[in-house]
Protein backbone atom coordinates (compact mmCIF):
# COMPACT_ATOMS: atom_id res chain seq x y z
CA UNK A 1 0.00 0.00 0.00
CA UNK A 2 3.03 2.40 0.58
CA UNK A 3 4.64 4.01 -2.52
CA UNK A 4 8.56 3.82 -2.71
CA UNK A 5 8.27 7.77 -2.19
CA UNK A 6 7.78 6.90 1.23
CA UNK A 7 9.86 4.42 1.94
CA UNK A 8 12.85 6.71 0.52
CA UNK A 9 11.79 8.82 3.51
CA UNK A 10 10.37 5.76 6.34
CA UNK A 11 13.76 6.37 7.99
CA UNK A 12 13.19 10.09 8.57
CA UNK A 13 9.97 10.25 9.08
CA UNK A 14 7.76 7.39 10.46
CA UNK A 15 7.49 3.42 10.94
CA UNK A 16 4.95 1.18 10.61
CA UNK A 17 3.59 -1.34 13.03
CA UNK A 18 0.26 -3.55 13.03
CA UNK A 19 -1.97 -4.04 16.01
CA UNK A 20 -5.44 -4.81 16.58
CA UNK A 21 -8.72 -2.62 16.02
CA UNK A 22 -8.56 0.17 18.49
CA UNK A 23 -5.76 -1.33 20.13
CA UNK A 24 -2.81 0.66 21.59
CA UNK A 25 -0.55 -2.16 22.58
CA UNK A 26 2.84 -2.28 20.88
CA UNK A 27 4.18 -4.54 19.09
CA UNK A 28 7.95 -4.53 18.32
CA UNK A 29 8.24 -6.13 14.57
CA UNK A 30 8.24 -3.58 12.09
CA UNK A 31 5.73 -3.91 8.95
CA UNK A 32 5.94 -2.78 5.76
CA UNK A 33 2.53 -2.45 5.13
CA UNK A 34 -0.41 -1.70 6.68
CA UNK A 35 -3.13 -3.98 8.24
CA UNK A 36 -6.64 -4.06 6.51
CA UNK A 37 -8.21 -3.50 9.50
CA UNK A 38 -5.88 -0.79 11.74
CA UNK A 39 -2.47 -0.28 12.31
CA UNK A 40 -0.05 1.84 14.76
CA UNK A 41 2.19 4.19 13.36
CA UNK A 42 5.20 5.96 14.94
CA UNK A 43 7.17 9.73 14.15
CA UNK A 44 9.73 10.69 15.92
CA UNK A 45 8.59 13.93 16.29
CA UNK A 46 5.04 12.89 18.19
CA UNK A 47 5.28 11.15 21.49
CA UNK A 48 2.52 8.19 21.31
CA UNK A 49 0.56 7.99 18.18
CA UNK A 50 -1.77 5.11 16.96
CA UNK A 51 -4.18 4.65 14.35
CA UNK A 52 -7.45 3.34 13.74
CA UNK A 53 -10.07 2.18 11.58
CA UNK A 54 -13.66 1.97 12.32
CA UNK A 55 -16.64 0.97 9.74
CA UNK A 56 -19.49 3.50 9.59
CA UNK A 57 -22.23 3.97 6.92
CA UNK A 58 -20.37 0.59 5.06
CA UNK A 59 -17.66 2.89 4.94
CA UNK A 60 -14.18 2.20 6.26
CA UNK A 61 -12.51 5.18 8.11
CA UNK A 62 -9.13 6.33 9.49
CA UNK A 63 -8.73 7.75 12.40
CA UNK A 64 -5.58 8.32 15.04
CA UNK A 65 -5.09 9.05 18.42
CA UNK A 66 -2.51 10.34 20.67
CA UNK A 67 -2.48 11.77 24.64
CA UNK A 68 -5.22 11.14 27.10
CA UNK A 69 -7.45 13.26 29.06
CA UNK A 70 -10.45 15.10 27.47
CA UNK A 71 -10.77 14.12 23.82
CA UNK A 72 -10.72 16.72 21.20
CA UNK A 73 -11.47 15.48 17.35
CA UNK A 74 -9.80 17.30 14.45
CA UNK A 75 -10.25 16.97 11.15
CA UNK A 76 -8.27 17.99 8.12
CA UNK A 77 -8.54 19.92 5.43
CA UNK A 78 -8.26 19.50 1.47
CA UNK A 79 -5.49 18.08 -0.04
CA UNK A 80 -4.29 16.91 3.10
CA UNK A 81 -4.39 14.38 5.28
CA UNK A 82 -3.83 13.59 9.37
CA UNK A 83 -0.42 14.40 9.09
CA UNK A 84 -1.59 18.45 8.50
CA UNK A 85 -2.32 18.42 12.54
CA UNK A 86 0.84 16.92 13.22
CA UNK A 87 2.81 20.30 14.85
CA UNK A 88 -0.66 20.22 16.95
CA UNK A 89 -0.86 17.06 18.30
CA UNK A 90 2.28 17.26 20.57
CA UNK A 91 0.96 21.08 21.85
CA UNK A 92 -2.56 19.27 22.45
CA UNK A 93 -1.47 16.45 23.92
CA UNK A 94 1.00 18.46 26.25
CA UNK A 95 -2.16 20.92 27.61
CA UNK A 96 -3.47 17.66 28.91
CA UNK A 97 -5.73 16.51 25.88
CA UNK A 98 -6.44 13.30 23.84
CA UNK A 99 -6.27 14.11 20.21
CA UNK A 100 -8.14 11.85 17.62
CA UNK A 101 -7.71 13.09 13.98
CA UNK A 102 -10.66 11.78 11.62
CA UNK A 103 -10.07 11.32 7.99
CA UNK A 104 -13.07 11.84 6.33
CA UNK A 105 -14.63 9.84 3.13
CA UNK A 106 -12.10 10.10 0.28
CA UNK A 107 -9.46 11.55 2.49
CA UNK A 108 -5.99 9.49 3.78
CA UNK A 109 -6.41 6.13 4.02
CA UNK A 110 -9.85 6.29 4.47
CA UNK A 111 -12.34 4.76 1.92
CA UNK A 112 -13.10 6.37 -1.47
CA UNK A 113 -16.18 5.30 -2.20
CA UNK A 114 -18.01 6.55 -5.12
CA UNK A 115 -20.72 8.62 -3.68
CA UNK A 116 -21.32 10.14 -0.01
CA UNK A 117 -19.47 13.88 -0.16
CA UNK A 118 -22.26 15.95 -0.27
CA UNK A 119 -22.31 17.70 3.69
CA UNK A 120 -25.37 16.12 4.65
CA UNK A 121 -23.79 12.55 4.54
CA UNK A 122 -19.93 13.91 5.73
CA UNK A 123 -22.57 15.62 8.88
CA UNK A 124 -23.90 12.19 9.33
CA UNK A 125 -20.68 10.38 8.89
CA UNK A 126 -19.13 12.70 11.94
CA UNK A 127 -21.85 12.06 14.22
CA UNK A 128 -22.09 8.42 13.65
CA UNK A 129 -18.16 8.03 13.92
CA UNK A 130 -18.64 9.43 17.07
CA UNK A 131 -21.03 7.25 18.38
CA UNK A 132 -19.34 4.31 17.25
CA UNK A 133 -16.26 5.72 18.96
CA UNK A 134 -18.00 6.66 22.42
CA UNK A 135 -17.10 10.04 21.70
CA UNK A 136 -20.62 11.30 21.91
CA UNK A 137 -20.82 12.06 25.60
CA UNK A 138 -23.36 14.35 27.61
CA UNK A 139 -22.31 18.03 26.49
CA UNK A 140 -20.98 17.36 23.68
CA UNK A 141 -16.79 16.62 22.71
CA UNK A 142 -14.46 19.99 21.36
CA UNK A 143 -13.94 19.42 18.04
CA UNK A 144 -11.30 21.83 15.50
CA UNK A 145 -11.54 21.87 11.96
CA UNK A 146 -9.85 23.41 8.92
CA UNK A 147 -10.72 23.98 5.26
CA UNK A 148 -12.64 21.89 4.52
CA UNK A 149 -12.79 20.14 7.47
CA UNK A 150 -14.95 23.50 8.74
CA UNK A 151 -17.20 22.79 6.04
CA UNK A 152 -17.80 19.62 7.43
CA UNK A 153 -17.66 20.45 11.24
CA UNK A 154 -19.94 23.25 10.23
CA UNK A 155 -22.63 20.93 8.61
CA UNK A 156 -22.41 18.64 11.48
CA UNK A 157 -22.76 21.66 14.46
CA UNK A 158 -25.74 22.60 13.19
CA UNK A 159 -27.45 19.25 12.33
CA UNK A 160 -26.34 17.52 15.95
CA UNK A 161 -25.49 20.51 18.18
CA UNK A 162 -25.91 17.96 21.24
CA UNK A 163 -22.52 16.78 19.82
CA UNK A 164 -20.06 19.72 20.19
CA UNK A 165 -19.25 21.27 23.04
CA UNK A 166 -17.01 23.88 21.58
CA UNK A 167 -16.32 24.18 17.70
CA UNK A 168 -13.14 25.83 16.38
CA UNK A 169 -13.34 26.63 12.26
CA UNK A 170 -10.77 27.97 9.94
CA UNK A 171 -9.66 28.82 6.66
CA UNK A 172 -13.12 28.08 4.78
CA UNK A 173 -15.89 29.72 3.76
CA UNK A 174 -19.02 28.86 5.47
CA UNK A 175 -21.13 27.70 2.40
CA UNK A 176 -24.26 29.77 2.11
CA UNK A 177 -23.05 32.48 4.25
CA UNK A 178 -20.36 34.03 3.30
CA UNK A 179 -20.38 35.87 0.44
CA UNK A 180 -18.94 34.88 -3.42
CA UNK A 181 -17.29 36.64 -5.42
CA UNK A 182 -19.00 37.79 -8.43
CA UNK A 183 -17.45 38.22 -11.29
CA UNK A 184 -13.29 37.90 -12.54
CA UNK A 185 -11.72 38.00 -8.94
CA UNK A 186 -8.40 39.99 -9.38
CA UNK A 187 -5.35 38.03 -9.51
CA UNK A 188 -4.66 37.90 -5.90
CA UNK A 189 -7.99 36.71 -5.00
CA UNK A 190 -7.86 33.91 -7.68
CA UNK A 191 -4.82 32.30 -6.49
CA UNK A 192 -6.37 31.64 -3.24
CA UNK A 193 -10.19 30.64 -4.80
CA UNK A 194 -9.38 29.32 -8.20
CA UNK A 195 -9.80 25.53 -7.14
CA UNK A 196 -13.30 25.78 -6.03
CA UNK A 197 -14.18 26.23 -10.23
CA UNK A 198 -11.54 23.91 -11.32
CA UNK A 199 -12.34 21.13 -8.55
CA UNK A 200 -16.05 21.20 -9.66
CA UNK A 201 -15.04 20.35 -13.78
CA UNK A 202 -15.99 16.47 -14.33
CA UNK A 203 -13.16 14.00 -15.58
CA UNK A 204 -10.46 17.16 -16.49
CA UNK A 205 -8.83 17.63 -13.15
CA UNK A 206 -8.20 13.81 -12.93
CA UNK A 207 -6.78 13.90 -16.24
CA UNK A 208 -4.78 16.97 -15.80
CA UNK A 209 -3.52 16.31 -12.37
CA UNK A 210 -2.67 12.25 -12.88
CA UNK A 211 1.19 11.29 -12.78
CA UNK A 212 1.58 15.58 -11.89
CA UNK A 213 0.28 15.05 -8.44
CA UNK A 214 3.47 16.51 -6.90
CA UNK A 215 3.52 20.06 -8.83
CA UNK A 216 0.09 20.14 -8.56
CA UNK A 217 0.11 19.71 -4.51
CA UNK A 218 3.68 21.84 -4.33
CA UNK A 219 2.20 24.74 -6.01
CA UNK A 220 -0.92 24.57 -3.62
CA UNK A 221 1.07 24.69 -0.76
CA UNK A 222 3.63 27.32 -2.26
CA UNK A 223 0.89 29.87 -3.30
CA UNK A 224 -1.66 29.24 -0.45
CA UNK A 225 0.75 29.74 2.27
CA UNK A 226 2.91 32.37 3.86
CA UNK A 227 5.26 30.09 5.31
CA UNK A 228 6.50 28.09 2.31
CA UNK A 229 8.89 26.20 4.24
CA UNK A 230 6.13 25.66 6.93
CA UNK A 231 5.64 21.73 4.72
CA UNK A 232 8.58 20.14 4.87
CA UNK A 233 9.81 17.87 1.91
CA UNK A 234 8.97 14.92 4.22
CA UNK A 235 5.07 16.14 4.81
CA UNK A 236 5.04 16.69 0.80
CA UNK A 237 6.15 13.42 0.28
CA UNK A 238 3.27 11.78 2.20
CA UNK A 239 0.77 13.86 0.78
CA UNK A 240 1.62 13.21 -2.56
CA UNK A 241 1.77 9.23 -1.62
CA UNK A 242 -1.89 9.43 -0.52
CA UNK A 243 -2.94 11.97 -3.15
CA UNK A 244 -1.52 9.64 -5.35
CA UNK A 245 -3.93 6.27 -4.25
CA UNK A 246 -6.25 5.31 -7.03
CA UNK A 247 -9.58 7.42 -6.48
CA UNK A 248 -7.66 9.61 -4.10
CA UNK A 249 -7.61 12.22 -6.50
CA UNK A 250 -11.40 12.28 -7.76
CA UNK A 251 -12.56 11.67 -4.22
CA UNK A 252 -10.89 14.94 -3.38
CA UNK A 253 -12.71 16.82 -5.93
CA UNK A 254 -15.89 15.34 -5.39
CA UNK A 255 -16.34 17.50 -2.48
CA UNK A 256 -16.33 20.73 -4.22
CA UNK A 257 -18.78 18.96 -7.03
CA UNK A 258 -21.19 17.86 -4.39
CA UNK A 259 -21.20 21.30 -2.66
CA UNK A 260 -22.30 23.11 -5.45
CA UNK A 261 -24.76 20.32 -7.45
CA UNK A 262 -27.89 21.63 -7.39
CA UNK A 263 -28.30 19.35 -4.74
CA UNK A 264 -25.25 20.77 -2.60
CA UNK A 265 -26.62 24.18 -3.42
CA UNK A 266 -29.99 23.09 -1.72
CA UNK A 267 -28.40 22.08 1.33
CA UNK A 268 -26.81 25.37 1.83
CA UNK A 269 -29.85 27.01 1.61
CA UNK A 270 -31.56 24.80 4.15
CA UNK A 271 -28.02 24.70 6.88
CA UNK A 272 -27.77 28.72 6.11
CA UNK A 273 -31.12 28.83 8.29
CA UNK A 274 -29.69 26.49 11.01
CA UNK A 275 -27.93 28.43 13.92
CA UNK A 276 -24.74 27.16 15.67
CA UNK A 277 -25.60 27.42 19.60
CA UNK A 278 -22.21 26.39 20.83
CA UNK A 279 -19.37 28.52 21.34
CA UNK A 280 -17.62 29.26 18.62
CA UNK A 281 -14.22 30.22 17.53
CA UNK A 282 -13.83 31.09 13.67
CA UNK A 283 -9.80 31.65 12.96
CA UNK A 284 -8.65 33.23 9.15
CA UNK A 285 -4.95 33.32 8.48
CA UNK A 286 -4.04 37.10 8.22
CA UNK A 287 -2.89 36.39 4.69
CA UNK A 288 -5.93 34.17 4.27
CA UNK A 289 -9.57 34.61 4.76
CA UNK A 290 -8.30 37.21 7.89
CA UNK A 291 -11.08 37.72 9.53
CA UNK A 292 -14.12 36.93 6.75
CA UNK A 293 -14.36 34.19 8.43
CA UNK A 294 -15.71 35.08 12.01
CA UNK A 295 -17.79 37.69 10.40
CA UNK A 296 -19.62 35.44 7.99
CA UNK A 297 -19.97 32.82 10.97
CA UNK A 298 -21.25 35.35 13.72
CA UNK A 299 -24.22 35.81 11.00
CA UNK A 300 -25.15 32.26 12.25
CA UNK A 301 -23.50 31.70 15.82
CA UNK A 302 -24.54 32.84 19.53
CA UNK A 303 -21.95 33.11 20.66
CA UNK A 304 -18.48 33.63 18.37
CA UNK A 305 -15.03 34.86 19.26
CA UNK A 306 -12.35 34.70 16.37
CA UNK A 307 -10.26 37.01 13.83
CA UNK A 308 -7.03 36.94 11.93
CA UNK A 309 -3.99 35.38 13.17
CA UNK A 310 -1.25 37.81 11.49
CA UNK A 311 1.61 36.40 9.89
CA UNK A 312 -0.04 33.25 8.57
CA UNK A 313 -1.30 31.88 5.08
CA UNK A 314 -4.04 29.47 4.54
CA UNK A 315 -2.28 26.21 6.52
CA UNK A 316 -2.72 27.45 9.83
CA UNK A 317 -2.17 23.82 11.58
CA UNK A 318 1.48 23.99 10.06
CA UNK A 319 1.96 27.74 9.33
CA UNK A 320 1.56 28.87 13.02
CA UNK A 321 0.75 25.57 15.37
CA UNK A 322 2.13 27.86 18.36
CA UNK A 323 -0.12 30.68 17.70
CA UNK A 324 -3.16 28.44 16.38
CA UNK A 325 -2.98 26.12 19.73
CA UNK A 326 -2.66 29.35 22.02
CA UNK A 327 -5.74 31.04 20.24
CA UNK A 328 -7.68 27.39 21.00
CA UNK A 329 -6.63 27.23 24.51
CA UNK A 330 -7.26 30.83 25.48
CA UNK A 331 -11.00 30.21 23.87
CA UNK A 332 -11.09 26.67 25.52
CA UNK A 333 -10.48 28.74 29.37
CA UNK A 334 -12.63 31.39 28.25
CA UNK A 335 -15.81 28.87 27.46
CA UNK A 336 -15.79 26.09 29.88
Amino acid sequence: MFSKTLSAVAASLIALVTVPAHSAVKHPAPSAAINADAHELHDTRFADVVHHVVRVNGVRFHYVTAGSGEPVVLLPGWPESWISWRKMIPLLTAAGRQVIVLEPRGFGESDKPQTGYDLDTAARDLHDFLVATGLNRPGGVDIIAHDVGTWIAHAHAVAYPGDVKRLVLTEAPILGVSPTPAGVPSEALNLKLWQFDFNRLHDLPETLVQGHERAYLSWIFQTKSTHDDAIEPAAVDEYVRVFSVPGAARAGFEWYRAAFSPEGLAQQQARAKLRLTMPVLALGGGDGLADRLKTAVATIGDHVEGGALPGCGHFLPEECPAQFADAVQTFWRANR
